[in-house]
């Protein structure tokens, strides 16, 4: 059983988000507000993904992404934005996120982003267990963890990905539409602002100076290398 949860105080769209889920195989668990969310989110251990919107009656979208994150780094979390609201979408990726979906957006699209996160978090169970070395860093790719000189650093499933693709590729200029194929998939509908958006959250958790970052930098006009 597939459980997404989805976050939405507008009926007509929760209902909209719901019907789709569960056409394309889901069982949808339905929240319109934020302690409601986290509530669901505690009884059912097993929801792997949740769609959040933004504005709530109760506290916004930001603040259950961060809740969720401060126990849960494996949970795949999309948040809902309006077209205008360019900062919301930064903001919501900067608090945890792995992705955003604007308003108004077709069926296909939202079944596409569940199932690209699905399928990030069933990799896991795939993957032979042994480490990754790369500089201070062991990424465990049985565990999905991540140390630095030996102390955890808790990532979210994106940033997993994202970590083992420049382990894979040290010293690679890797553009910015090849991080997107190989951490989004090739069929990923979003922006290449995610991956910029990603990576500085990276930065923020990885590097001993985010502002002048050692591991990961930026190839200017061009996308982002590996040194370790």
């Amino acid at each position: 059983m597939k459980k997404v949860l989805i976050l939405e105080d507008e009926a007509s769209i929760r209902s909209f988000v719901v019907i789709n889920l569960k056409r394309a195989g889901y069982t949808a668990l339905e929240a319109d507000t934020g302690e409601k969310a986290l509530q669901l989110i505690a009884e059912n251990p097993d929801i792997k993904v949740s769609i959040l919107d933004i504005m709530l009656p109760d506290m916004d979208g930001f603040d259950v992404c961060r809740r969720i994150r401060a126990t849960n780094a494996q949970m795949g979390i999309v948040m809902l934005t309006a077209r205008a609201q360019e900062m919301d979408k930064v903001t919501g990726l900067m608090t945890g996120a792995d992705d955003y979906i604007t308003k108004p957006f077709s069926p296909a699209e939202l079944v596409a982003r569940i199932d690209a996160l699905y399928r990030r978090i069933g990799d896991s169970r795939e993957e032979n267990p042994n480490e990754m070395v790369s500089g201070p860093f062991i990424l465990n790719t049985k565990n999905r963890t991540l140390t630095k000189n030996g102390e955890r650093i808790r990532i979210t499933n994106v940033e997993y990905a994202i970590m083992k693709m420049f382990i894979e590729n040290p010293d690679k200029a890797m553009s910015r539409e090849e991080i997107l194929a190989n951490v989004w998939g090739k069929d990923y509908f979003g922006e290449l602002k995610i991956v910029d958006v990603n990576i500085r959250r990276l930065r923020m958790k990885i590097e001993d100076d985010a502002t002048n970052p050692a591991y990961i930098t930026t190839v200017w006009g061009y996308g982002y290398k590996w040194s370790a």
